[in-house]
């Protein structure tokens, strides 16, 4: 049953945003597997899916109450698609932006959202899975949909890293010209410090504000930084390292050339398991 372990990680992590939350439950899950009489146990593989999956939406009903309290943005903890990693099944693992706009959904359609849309479930498996009505699972992901449907749709990331040369570059001239031209004009910019750096505790909104916010970042801190670029939930990224250990992780979205969306986690509680790196 070992090998099922990437995979239900994958299934808690997408439904959570946490990694190491997503680790417990699945172990938590092969626990209470181990206890049970499985002599009825049809299939191992749907028990414990079912198991993950349920224990997921429980542990972000109780997250969601903590997050209301948490300092400033909550953003999803960010996964490095670049490296391998053993404990998580990379490919089912969701965009970022997707993530970001998925803490709009309550549990449950958050869910049912990712089963039917990322692991190609039936309403008919997704009923079952969530001991539900199919009618209902339908109802769910409708309204799940019509929630996302009012926010930001997550961009495509057709960009080369010569791009990020490029942003990178005009930020360290100070060129605001160039910049103008780099991001959208209603662009925004979430950071999440946890209460534990200095973060911006509101997102930034529009073109304008955004130079400015991040031209200050770079006299105050970038130009005294080592950086490299990497790939987060399958969008650029550049990591941000002090004396070789990462403070700050920079996620992009790109939409038509453009920059849509920068989120920053500087949390070093979700930065903790990037390793320390020789940086580019």
């Amino acid at each position: 049953m070992n090998h099922l372990r990437p995979l239900l990680a994958t299934y808690a992590y997408n439904i959570t945003g946490s990694y190491e939350a997503s680790l417990d439950i699945v172990q938590d899950a092969f626990l209470k597997f181990l206890q049970i009489d499985t002599t009825n146990v049809i299939d191992e593989k749907a028990y414990l899916v079912r198991s993950v999956i349920n224990l997921a939406i429980n542990y972000k009903k109780q997250s969601e109450r903590l997050q209301h309290e948490y300092p400033g943005v909550w953003l999803p903890e960010p996964i490095d698609t670049n490296e391998a990693d053993s404990a998580l099944s990379k490919k089912e693992v969701l965009s970022y932006s997707l993530m970001v706009l998925l803490e709009k959904l309550t549990p449950r359609q958050r869910a049912v959202f990712i089963l039917k849309e990322a692991f190609d479930y039936s309403h008919d498996e997704i009923a079952e899975v969530l001991e539900i009505t199919i009618d209902n699972s339908r109802q769910i992901l409708k309204r799940a949909k019509q929630s996302l449907q009012q926010g930001e749709k997550p961009g495509k990331n057709d960009v080369e890293t010569e791009s990020l040369l490029k942003y990178v570059n005009a930020i360290k001239r100070g060129d605001v010209q160039e910049l103008e031209l780099m991001l959208k004009a209603d662009i925004s910019v979430m950071s999440d410090g946890g209460g534990k750096v200095l973060a911006a505790l509101r997102p930034v909104l529009g073109r304008a504000n955004v130079i400015k916010f991040l031209k200050g970042l770079q006299t105050k801190f970038f130009s005294k930084r080592t950086f490299k670029y990497g790939w987060i939930n399958h969008q650029p990224a550049m990591f941000h390292y002090e004396d070789g250990v990462m403070v700050s992780c920079q996620i992009f979205v790109f939409e038509q050339n453009e920059i849509a969306n920068i989120f920053f986690i500087r949390n070093p509680d979700k930065l903790s398991r990037f390793r320390y790196a020789d940086c580019l």
